[in-house]
């Protein structure tokens, strides 16, 4: 089977040349990507397909990662060993698929290095896991950038718009970005993606606790990704050029409530909050059971259970 890629439908625009010239949406970004259809269905063998094809990205360490092409089946069986399936906790089905996509589009589209495997460390070392649902690096010629994500998987996005915001809120406090930057300095997966990098040393150094908060946030980028279950996607069986019109239309409406509701919550309690940049990256299913189920019966096979 060939690389599986996605549709993108906005490609990770900015709300201030996409809706309004309004200066606090210079910085909010909006990337959307959409699954295809086959014989009259949403293509959820492929979608599932291209999770597992991603599942070690943070379910294993760096070290295990760099494992995979002389042991790949064992190392899949590792990675979805790893896995935290809970079939009785209905809000927390499905959050470890979010997760891995979050992981899968940082590396396709953002080129981004994944300096802490999360769902690796939340299975074998809980302390290392609170915070982030992502940590990576994106290097950019010879400077580079912070990106502390989240990834949640709803029925609905728009009824869940606040708990997004509070999530969000709770991660810019200085005391959570220096923790993020200490569980990266006192791992081992940074110093292995980095290894021969000529900006080792830069990243390091800038990551040490003297660095002040205010000058992280200029580097800060928070992608939340955003997996969720859509009506008008449940409803189709083709992708035509009017679902696509549709699912953008609904989208940016819920991306500019979403940014104001942030921008409500955080603008005056998040000191330097305009120097962060966000990116929602939103992904719509057409049934979040389903995509659920289907996951953790392969998830299942490949434990072993």
């Amino acid at each position: 089977m060939g690389e599986i890629k996605f549709e993108v439908l906005i490609p990770n625009e900015s709300l201030y040349d996409l809706i309004e010239k309004n200066d606090r949406l210079k910085n909010k970004y909006i990337l959307s990507e959409i699954n295809d259809f086959e014989d009259g269905s949403w293509r959820y063998e492929r979608f599932n397909n291209y999770i597992m094809n991603n599942v070690a990205l943070t379910t294993l360490s760096i070290e295990e990662q760099n494992k995979i092409p002389e042991n790949h089946f064992s190392s899949i069986q590792k990675a979805c060993r790893n896995l935290r399936i809970l079939p009785n906790d209905d809000a927390g089905k499905g959050s470890e698929i979010a997760e891995i996509l979050l992981y899968a589009v940082m590396k396709d589209y953002f080129n981004a290095l994944p300096a802490v495997p999360k769902i690796f460390y939340k299975q074998n070392v809980n302390d290392y896991a609170k915070g982030a649902d992502g940590v990576h690096i994106v290097l950019n010629e010879d400077d580079f950038s912070l990106w502390y994500g989240e990834a949640k998987f709803y029925k609905d996005f728009s009824s869940q718009i606040d708990t997004i915001v509070d999530s969000v809120f709770n991660s810019l406090t200085s005391a959570k970005i220096r923790k993020e930057n200490s569980v990266m300095t006192n791992l081992n997966d940074l110093n292995l993606i980095l290894d021969g990098n000529p900006q080792k040393d830069k990243i390091l150094n800038f990551l040490k606790p003297d660095t002040s908060t205010d000058d992280i946030k200029k580097k800060l980028h928070i992608p939340i990704m955003i997996l969720y279950e859509c009506q008008i996607t449940s409803q189709e069986i083709n992708l035509t050029d009017e679902y696509k019109e549709k699912i953008k239309k609904e989208q940016l409406e819920n991306a500019i409530k979403y940014f104001q509701k942030q921008d409500n919550k955080c603008l005056s309690s998040v000191f330097n909050y305009e120097s962060i940049t966000f990116h929602l990256i939103l992904f719509p299913v057409p049934n979040k059971t389903l995509v659920v189920d289907k996951f953790m019966n392969i998830a299942k096979v490949l434990r072993g259970e």
